[in-house]
């Protein structure tokens, strides 16, 4: 599919639409346009929000080498970037990228060895910053970077005697349990919070993440007989039952990493990927009308007080489920999530299920997952889906995602505001320019060859991105900017537009966006004619 749809573009492209971002190429010389400038069009609106903002990512999972192959480092940076670019393909947005997925890390840490998915034994030097590299690769697309970490799990097989002797576990294999077929750090041991706060903030304060990413993992799902934290709820419990107790256990590191989190970066993310059902509402009147495994229950972990609490920022629940399953119907729970997030600021999107097309009569139909997304649309509250995993996107199956590029991605989308942060939106950008672009003189790092519009504006300072709309025809200097309009959001000061039609008249509007997506209200827009031949 990447191949398929990155065809012919330029290197540096934003496949997704063909728009060559020209990164650097811009009018930067004159420097960021401060705040407080002068705004050339003062009485139009910032656009705020619309049904056009959406999140749209996909998780990149290194557990297993699932979608991180253990190779060579050229080898794994090539494999790496070409699913980026499927993502840009797809006009997805961010990337939900694991990087500690066995208390093992993708980067040089100061309390875990380096992981063994990278090189295939675990504390192995590869020899570059992985972590560095995928952060840098995914911000040079505009792909927000969500940090993906698991915060209990220790290995997939039960001899801590193999682990590498700069592993936690290893020095401490009194925190350690045995359960199934693999090692756990146990959630009720202080010590065990502390060195999953420890592994956390060391990334959230050394690098340029987007956000710090949970998914369902947090007691281990059940298994043969309870997981063995006798003696460690005998020394903590203090008289609460057992399965309450564990609960409090990952509301505190919930609750504590949260706060931890926006103390030392307010625009930083925090979301959680749970399990798709809370509880049944046969076991708890406020649950879903489901009969599945509840996470309250049977991991312990209480998503919904999380919501209601404010802990999270976002929460994407895996609903792994076709419409009309008659234990767990996604329609149902579609429904349900959106009336737990209601009125909180917690931002909702779906776990969607593409590593299970072409498993049955149901998921052979390659229209499903298009199906849910049409579905998502009656609730407000959802803000976008990210898919499981970036392997079934880029094999595209049964063409379950051409489907949805083309039912719901023909367009790029600007990511939602994240409300619960606060701030607002940085000065506009100034000076834009529009004029034809041949394909000699289309200016820009690699996009040589490239002829259409180039389109150029004054950065603006504290801006991440740029909104860029096309309207057709001469348009009034000073207009709003319609979402339906959006043709790029890029970094950078400039883009070449190629699908610009030979000598016909267009208006660009541009508009700065931060971190955490407020938008700032748009410059005066540029006409032009497209250059003819």
């Amino acid at each position: 599919m990447a191949a398929a749809l990155t065809a012919g573009a330029a290197a540096g492209a934003l496949a997704a639409c063909g728009i060559p971002d020209l990164g650097t190429g811009g009018r930067e010389a004159a420097g960021p346009v401060p705040p407080g400038a002068k705004a050339e069009c003062p009485k139009i609106a910032e656009p705020g929000d619309s049904k056009a903002r959406q999140l749209r990512g996909m998780w990149i999972a290194t557990v297993g080498n699932t979608d991180f192959p253990k190779a060579a480092a050229d080898k794994q940076k090539k494999a790496y970037t070409r699913l980026l670019d499927t993502a840009r393909a797809m006009n997805m947005n961010a990337v939900f990228v694991q990087i500690r997925p066995n208390s093992d890390a993708f980067y040089n840490s100061p309390y875990e060895p380096w992981s063994q998915w990278i090189t295939g034994t675990q504390g192995k030097d590869p020899g570059y910053d992985v972590l560095a590299f995928m952060l840098k690769e995914a911000h040079a697309r505009n792909l927000e970077f969500h940090a993906w970490f698991n915060p209990y799990r220790v290995s997939r097989q039960d001899d801590v005697k193999k682990l590498p002797a700069k592993s936690p576990a290893r020095q401490h294999p009194d925190w350690v349990r045995k359960y199934g077929k693999g090692l756990w750090y146990d959630p009720g041991l202080p010590q065990v919070r502390d060195l999953a706060t420890k592994a956390v903030m060391d990334v959230v304060t050394k690098y340029d993440i987007d956000a710090v990413h949970f998914d369902d993992y947090f007691y281990p799902y059940p298994e043969d007989g309870d997981f063995p934290d006798g003696a460690t709820f005998k020394t903590y419990g203090k008289g609460m039952k057992k399965a309450d107790w564990r609960r409090k256990n990952v509301d505190t590191l919930v609750q504590s990493l949260s706060g931890r989190i926006h103390a030392a970066k307010p625009w930083v993310q925090f979301g959680i990927s749970p399990f798709g059902v809370w509880r049944n509402k046969s076991t708890d009147p406020a649950g879903s009308r489901t009969s599945a495994l509840q996470s309250y229950d049977d991991i312990y972990a209480d998503t919904r007080t999380w919501i209601k609490k404010g802990w999270l920022d976002y929460v994407t629940p895996q609903l792994y489920w076709p419409i009309g399953d008659p234990r767990a119907d996604y329609a149902e729970l579609a429904s349900w999530w959106a009336g737990q997030v209601k009125g909180t600021g917690v931002q909702l999107t779906i776990g969607q299920a593409g590593y299970r097309v072409g498993e049955d009569a149901t998921w052979k139909k390659p229209a499903e997952l298009s199906r849910h997304l049409t579905l998502n649309a009656k609730y407000p509250q959802i803000r976008g889906d990210v898919f499981f995993s970036a392997s079934d996107i880029a094999s595209d199956r049964r063409g379950f995602a051409s489907r949805i590029r083309k039912d719901h991605y023909a367009r790029p989308a600007i990511q939602p505001v994240v409300a619960r942060r606060g701030g607002k939106a940085p000065p506009p950008v100034q000076d834009t320019t529009a004029t034809p672009a041949t394909a000699d003189a289309a200016g820009g790092k690699g996009v040589k060859g490239v002829k259409g519009v180039k389109v150029t504006w004054r950065p603006s300072q504290g801006a991440t991105s740029y909104g860029v709309y096309r309207v057709d025809g001469e348009h009034p200097g000073c207009a709003p900017a319609d979402p339906a309009r959006l043709i790029a959001d890029v970094r950078g000061g400039g883009i070449i537009d190629p699908a610009a039609k030979p000598g016909r008249a267009y208006t660009y509007y541009v508009t700065a966006l931060d971190r955490l997506h407020h938008e700032s209200r748009p410059a005066r827009g540029a006409t032009v004619t497209a250059p003819e031949g």
